[in-house]
């Protein structure tokens, strides 16, 4: 499917972003269209309209030997709850997929993601600790950041650390996993009610002991 899909899609009508090859969009009429994704042999989308979803899946289904496997709930490590209310998404199992894989589902949890006023640097004496497991744990937290942008920052500073990792850098991590733990349910979505945009920012200027670099950041909602 995945040498065919761009032919059989283009033919269809569809349009493939020249951002992310595996999306395509097609637009119905001024108001109507259809959202696809592509994922190996996995298929997700969305439309505004519901004789385009039928339509697609019609044509899917003639196409290729595939089945109708209803809403989505489970998508690569995401976990999608559609309502009346609104949609939200959460990536719990994974999280706790995480913290049994580095021994840490049942440690004591942390209201904060990391200490205040920690500062964290390359040389801080400390002994050396596996490199490759703390690599390990990094890749894992930049995934869970999809659905956890409270994690971000941490996340961002202990992957300064990935290849001399000391006791205080893997503390750092540990700390970010009993914070995970601690609100371990947390989801994200969209709900129906009016919309406002929010701009957060903050800044903490020369901040690194190793460059004295500064960090800003800037949240928009």
């Amino acid at each position: 499917m995945v040498q065919q899909d761009r032919w059989v899609f283009s033919k269809k009508g569809y349009m493939r972003s020249e951002n992310e090859p595996t999306l395509y969009v097609k637009n119905e009429g001024k108001n109507d269209f259809i959202i696809v994704c592509l994922y190996v042999d996995d298929i997700i989308y969305t439309s505004s309209s519901n004789l385009l979803v039928n339509e697609f899946k019609s044509q899917m289904m003639n196409e290729f030997e595939m089945s109708d496997m209803g809403l989505l709930h489970y998508f690569l490590g995401l976990e999608i709850h559609q309502a009346d209310d609104g949609i939200f998404i959460s990536q719990r199992k994974y999280a706790k997929d995480l913290l049994s894989k580095f021994s840490m589902l049942n440690c004591k949890p942390a209201a904060t993601p990391m200490n205040i006023n920690e500062k964290l640097q390359q040389e801080d004496g400390e002994e050396m600790v596996d490199a490759r497991r703390f690599r390990s744990l990094v890749g894992g937290l930049i995934y869970l950041t999809h659905t956890r942008p409270d994690i971000a920052f941490p996340v961002g500073v202990i992957s300064r650390f990935m290849q001399q990792p000391s006791k205080v850098h893997y503390g750092a991590e540990k700390r970010v996993l009993r914070y995970i733990l601690w609100n371990l349910s947390m989801a994200y979505g969209t709900q129906n009610f009016r919309f406002q945009i929010v701009w957060v920012h903050d800044g903490d200027w020369a901040s690194s002991l190793d460059d004295k670099r500064s960090v800003s950041t800037f949240v928009l909602l």
